[in-house]
């Protein structure tokens, strides 16, 4: 067994298949997973220190930092369920999240941290929304998939090439064939109103 399955063979949740049913390297789902529970702590962290600006009579600061609290509090619910084992619909919430495609869970925490950062643009809206953020943009890249082989990414291109050049003529973008030939004229004529000097 590799070091790589022995991770995971830890790491791996309750009642989860042990065969991955996608091909995400496992590197990403850890750093997604990583990430999110980190910052997600970091977030509500600085989302704490966001409410103290309420002492310097910024409000607008204090919605942002409660925001950001709850926006951390649901992304440590899904992404590490270990650390609110005092809630009750947790591991409920959590496992559907799990069921769901990668790219729904990219776009909520991309929606969530935002408006903290609208609200009030400091360093700790910035970094700690910035990093529920990140970790939607890592689950977006994983929804994408993996790169084609080098094989299938030349098979494709020329399937695409060969029924390019197979097209009628007219149904080509002959957008450079219609552009106007370049002449070759003297220098503008000198107007009347021209000094010469």
């Amino acid at each position: 067994m590799s070091f790589a399955e022995k991770i995971g063979a830890i790491m791996q949740r309750p009642g989860q298949d042990p065969v991955a049913k996608d091909d995400v390297p496992w590197w990403m789902k850890y750093a997604g997973r990583g990430l999110g529970t980190v910052g997600s702590m970091v977030a509500i962290g600085l989302g704490v220190w966001n409410c103290v600006g309420i002492m310097l009579g910024h409000v607008d600061c204090l919605i942002s930092g409660m925001w950001q609290m709850v926006a951390g509090f649901l992304v440590i619910v899904i992404e590490a369920p270990c650390c609110c084992l005092f809630v009750d619909f947790v591991q409920n919430l959590s496992d559907w999240v799990e069921k769901r495609p990668y790219w729904n869970r990219g776009a909520f925490y991309i929606i969530i941290s935002l408006p903290a950062i609208f609200l009030c643009p400091g360093i700790g809206s910035i970094f700690g929304s910035g990093l529920i953020f990140t970790t939607g943009v890592i689950y977006g890249l994983m929804a994408l998939g993996r790169k084609a082989s080098r094989e299938e990414m030349l098979t494709n291109a020329a399937v695409v090439t060969a029924t390019k050049e197979a097209q009628p003529p007219e149904m080509r973008s002959t957008l450079v064939d219609h552009a106007e030939p370049m002449s070759r004229t003297g220098p503008p004529a000198p107007h009347a109103f021209d000094s010469g000097v």
